[in-house]
């Protein structure tokens, strides 16, 4: 976090200022203030932009490359329908470059602020830290959805713009029109989303244990790496199924008739369990917190 973007707004004082009749007015003010902060950053702004270039990239390639590409999964379904485009990019920037722009905001989150002294007053009032983490953790989810979104929108728009487009094969074989398609599409959609919490608290309680943005952000980066590594090792296979990836690709179900709820469900319960024990970590750390 760079100086400029330390004035968007003087944070500790809504948090302090909360403590009075108004509480609720400046609670929300100070979620307002966060949210603020994160989409005001020059990073964040550059990443939205890098995610929803995926979907153009892919699209130029898949029309230059004309139907006959020999690419199979979702990107082979992407000349006969644009709509694949959304899920095509969806599905290839989950493994990486969503995950890359979660860290970087979660890592930042706290070792930000304190990087700038702005939680030495915070941490003087301990009716405020709950505040704060909460508001932390409300810009994080809405990046979460906003990063995803991103990539939707500009896959629905290139891919109306460059393929054809109409009813949905699905995978069970089944077809179904392009406006359910489309909705299913939105769910994929918010499944990833919500799969990316479990890996945005994990981020926030590393950012509540140094100072130094870059220290949380490769941590937080580097957990995933190594769960992806344990994900990856057949002899691991037992602990497989309590790893915060493991699940990520359940979101494909979606576009089965009828999709198959159990996969997705239980992969939405794993991210919650993970957001909230490091969520509840992150808090016993910023309420006992101590910076003088």
């Amino acid at each position: 976090m760079s100086p400029n973007e330390a004035s968007v707004e003087p944070i500790e004082n809504v948090v302090v200022a909360g403590r009075g009749p108004g509480a609720g007015r400046h609670t929300v003010a100070l979620f307002l203030s966060e949210l603020r902060l994160v989409f005001a950053r020059a990073r964040t702004q550059v990443g939205l932009g890098v995610l929803a270039a995926v979907p153009l990239l892919i699209g130029i390639a898949v029309r230059i490359a004309g139907e006959d590409s020999g690419a199979g999964g979702f990107i082979g379904q992407i000349a006969g329908n644009g709509l694949f485009l959304i899920v095509a990019s969806l599905g290839l920037s989950l493994p990486f470059f969503l995950p890359t722009a979660v860290t970087v905001i979660s890592g930042e989150s706290l070792a930000g602020e304190t990087s700038l002294g702005t939680l030495r007053n915070l941490l003087t009032a301990p009716a405020g830290r709950s505040r704060l983490l909460a508001a932390k953790m409300v810009a994080l989810i809405v990046f979460c959805f906003a990063a995803t979104m991103t990539i939707w929108l500009s896959g629905l728009i290139v891919g109306f713009i460059l393929f054809p487009v109409g009813d949905v094969l699905l995978l069970s074989g089944s077809t179904v029109s392009l406006g359910e398609g489309l909705l299913r599409a939105l769910g994929i959609a918010v499944v990833i989303s919500l799969s990316l919490l479990g890996l945005a608290g994990i981020g926030l309680f590393i950012s509540s244990l140094t100072s130094t943005p870059l220290a949380a952000m490769a941590a937080t980066f580097g957990t995933f790496i190594v769960l992806g590594i344990l994900t990856a090792i057949p002899q691991l296979h037992a602990i497989h199924p309590w790893l915060l990836i493991y699940r990520w690709q359940s979101f494909a179900d979606l576009l089965r008739d009828p999709p198959y709820w159990h996969e997705i469900g239980r992969n939405l319960l794993l991210q919650a369990g993970y957001l909230v024990v490091f969520y509840a970590a992150a808090w016993a750390r910023i309420t006992s917190r101590d910076i003088t």
